[in-house]
């Protein structure tokens, strides 16, 4: 099926589920959409959370997609039930696919979550870690900065490491944990300072290349996989500034990304 897979997210964040996407389903075409001009989605309301990812949402069903990824942990905490429950394509969140990759690395049950405040506040990890396996300890933080840091780097360059150590303190109060998960999917373009910061004895988890991973399989079991080789032509849309879009997307893929495009998202009315 040569339909699209529809990827959105809050920001940016969401290009490293992308990427892992076009590299484990080289076949496949991505239409994605990041909502830059309201970013970060963290500190917002569920109410507001939810009306954004609908307006996106809505956005990419016009386009036809065949499959809906939501590389965004605070949307997939507040709307992944109910967008799967209304929409009558497959939804995958990033933060089942995490949580099960954190439980394959840890070998002492004690994992930390960071991410935003939405997220943690949610405790949708701690429910998925703990459903999973009830043995598992979680430690949550929350790091509001982290977001803002990687959207805008160059505004925080001469304190980025001093931003990032703070935000992590707590963490060194946690002396057995062995495993961490990047609660956003805007952390791992941070993630070497984030490694640093807590130590190499920790282990990291990133949710992207396991939502790849579960995007493969559920394209599979509803046998909507493209096998007809072709020359990708996947979509890019930004609510906020190309400038800021592109800058991060180079660190991501190694170069520039084409089909790029600033777009206005209409309000949807909530199902």
């Amino acid at each position: 099926m040569e339909n699209a897979i529809g990827v959105i997210d809050s920001g940016v964040g969401g290009l490293t589920v992308a990427h892992e996407l076009m590299r484990q389903l080289p076949k496949e075409r991505l239409i994605y959409l990041g909502d830059t001009l309201r970013c970060p989605y963290g500190s917002r309301s569920e109410d507001e959370v939810r009306q954004f990812t609908w307006e996106m949402v809505d956005f990419l069903l016009q386009k036809e997609i065949k499959l809906l990824v939501i590389a965004c942990n605070t949307a997939t905490a507040f709307t992944l039930e109910e967008l799967q429950k209304e929409l009558k394509i497959p939804v995958i969140g990033v933060i089942q696919p995490g949580a099960r990759a954190a439980i394959n690395y840890t070998h002492n049950n004690n994992v930390a979550v960071i991410g935003t405040e939405g997220t943690i506040r949610s405790n949708a990890y701690e429910e998925t870690l703990k459903a999973i396996n009830s043995e598992i300890n979680v430690f949550s933080l929350a790091c509001p900065l982290f977001v803002p840091l990687v959207e805008n780097r160059s505004a925080y360059e001469y304190k980025f490491k001093e931003i990032i150590q703070k935000s992590l303190a707590p963490l060194k109060m946690e002396q057995n944990m062995d495993t961490l998960i990047l609660g956003c999917t805007h952390y791992p373009i941070i993630k070497d300072a984030i490694q640093e910061a807590i130590g190499d004895k920790v282990s990291i988890v990133s949710s992207s290349e396991e939502t790849a991973r579960e995007t493969s399989v559920v394209l599979d079991f509803h046998q909507i996989l493209n096998h007809k080789p072709y020359k990708s032509n996947h979509q890019f849309f930004t609510t906020g500034k190309i400038e800021t879009f592109t800058s991060i997307t180079k660190a991501i893929f190694k170069s520039s990304i084409k089909n790029l495009k600033t777009v206005t998202i209409e309000k949807a009315i909530i199902r």
